[in-house]
């Protein structure tokens, strides 16, 4: 069920760039703009059954990763599904914190740059930012999209610890 609602959802990074405007998005926290984007329905969908919402709506700063939905439906088939099943949500946790940095980072502040980026999973993300930005191989699609309580960064794949 969950697979076929998010196949369903076509809209792709460029509207979430489109939809997503430093303007519109900073007086909502990251939680509200996601669900805001309508791209982010997984996301989402995850974010809640991990119970990971209080705490991307809390005070931040946080920075996040945000797979689209096309990110998430590239998985193998079954994995969103097996992942929202409560016996999984560690799992699911591990997976999804693995996208959240506990700071505000900017494209312009590592433009240039590579870095290893502490996540709030434990582990560290590698960010290459000197031809485009990828992160641990994923592209940034678009960037800087402010929230209250920090900043999104949409990208083109899941993120695996």
């Amino acid at each position: 069920m969950f697979r076929r609602m998010f196949l369903s959802m076509t809209a792709g990074a460029a509207i979430a760039a489109s939809v997503m405007t430093p303007a519109t998005a900073a007086g909502q926290d990251i939680v509200d703009t996601a669900v805001g984007a309508g791209t982010f329905g997984t996301l989402v969908a995850a974010v809640q059954a991990a119970g990971l919402v209080p705490t991307l709506k809390g005070h931040g700063p946080f920075t996040v990763f945000a797979p689209t939905d096309e990110a998430f439906a590239a998985l193998p088939e079954g994995t969103v599904e097996s992942l929202l099943l409560p016996e999984n949500k560690d799992q699911l946790v591990a997976i999804l914190t693995y996208h959240v940095v506990p700071a505000k980072v900017m494209a312009g502040d590592i433009a240039g740059k590579k870095a290893k980026v502490l996540t709030v999973q434990g582990d560290r993300l590698d960010v290459n930012a000197r031809n485009g930005v990828k992160v641990d191989g994923a592209k940034v699609v678009a960037a800087d999209i402010e929230a209250s309580n920090g900043v999104i960064h949409v990208i083109d794949k899941v993120l695996l610890p």
